[in-house]
């Protein structure tokens, strides 16, 4: 394939938010895409076969464009308009940015950044359930937080709970020492995190005094209605089918529910069905709940993060076809050694 080369023009203060620091970003860009960059005096001049060319110059356009709206450009944003323009799925991240669903008490937007993330805020505008499914570094604790608190600023919903089964992750912590309080706090650490951050420790120590905020185990919503509130069920892979649907009848007139976890980490007991798995089977066809399915493409920690989950989601899936494989040889087997006898 003929070479082709083409010259487009940067802002110089983009410029170097684009490059990235010692012009990682445009090394990545040129490692996936097979093409040459070079930058003279505000040109940049893409070199390489046609396709590489023409997805090289909508990813440094897409970047360019975050950069001069003030965003600060990562390498999860280059990653993401790469895999994006593999796809021939141009200008997502732009559309994507004009969705700020809150500030950050730093000032800081809190934005989604993959598609993934994007249809699972839509989701949760438009739907009194909403189930959200996916890896770790997803951002599916974090962007339902953000939805709340905005919720709750905006006067839409009087109070907000924020609950998860209190399930050691594969270790036996003893006793803990202290008050009630302090026996549940590590269990829900996340949550107080994603608030101090949002809404700032001075604003939600003072609304969780006036009982407007509320952060509990799940085991204390038993025997209640929760009406007019923004409920948030975090690590839901670790209730059991009895406890879900316990919490699922909680829900009173005016509220709106979110419910994270991710299947493939589960801390129950080996063999215990989890209550997420059976709920989305169970509920999966009822209009005004709705399940948003996260992969590792909207992973939006370190990239290596992404990379780790990626290995496991193939590991994972190679060890279910084994799996198959194994069970058919066992069956086929059995069946050949057992010829039914004629009566």
């Amino acid at each position: 394939m003929e070479d082709i080369s083409e010259v487009i023009r940067m802002p110089v203060q983009a410029m170097q938010a684009v490059f990235g620091q010692f012009d990682d970003h445009i090394k990545k860009l040129e490692r996936q895409l097979k093409v040459t960059i070079v930058d003279r005096n505000g040109e940049v001049r893409i070199s390489g076969g046609a396709p590489g060319v023409r997805k090289a110059r909508a990813v440094l356009h897409e970047l360019t464009e975050l950069s001069m709206r003030g965003n600060q450009i990562e390498e999860q944003n280059v990653d993401y308009a790469i895999a994006m323009s593999m796809e021939d799925n141009e200008d997502v991240l732009l559309e994507i940015d004009k969705d700020c669903i809150c500030h950050t008490v730093s000032g800081k937007p809190v934005k989604p950044k993959t598609l993934g993330q994007k249809q699972y805020v839509d989701a949760i505008r438009n739907n009194m359930i909403v189930f959200g499914l996916g890896p770790a570094g997803t951002g599916k604790t974090y962007l339902a937080m953000a939805m709340a608190i905005t919720a709750f600023k905006n006067q839409e919903a009087e109070r907000i709970i924020l609950t998860r089964p209190a399930i050691e992750a594969g270790e036996k912590l003893g006793f803990l020492p202290g008050d009630l309080q302090s026996k549940v706090d590590p269990y829900l650490r996340p949550l107080y995190d994603a608030l101090h951050q949002i809404m700032g420790a001075e604003t939600f120590l003072k609304n969780m005094e006036k009982g407007l905020i509320e952060v509990a185990p799940l085991a204390y919503m038993r025997g209640r209605t929760l009406d007019n509130a923004y409920i948030i069920l975090d690590e839901a892979q670790n209730t059991t089918p009895a406890q879900m649907k316990m919490f699922l009848t909680r829900i009173g007139f005016g509220s709106k529910v979110i419910i994270t976890g991710d299947a493939t980490q589960k801390d129950l007991m080996p063999g215990a069905a989890s209550g997420l798995d059976v709920a989305s089977k169970v509920l999966r066809n009822i209009e005004g709940i709705s399940f948003c399915h996260l992969s590792s493409k909207d992973v939006v920690r370190h990239p290596l993060v992404q990379k780790i989950v990626k290995a496991y989601e193939d590991y994972e899936e190679k060890e279910k076809r084994s799996e198959k494989r194994r069970s058919r040889n066992v069956y086929g087997n059995s069946s050949h050694g057992n010829p039914r006898r004629n009566s």
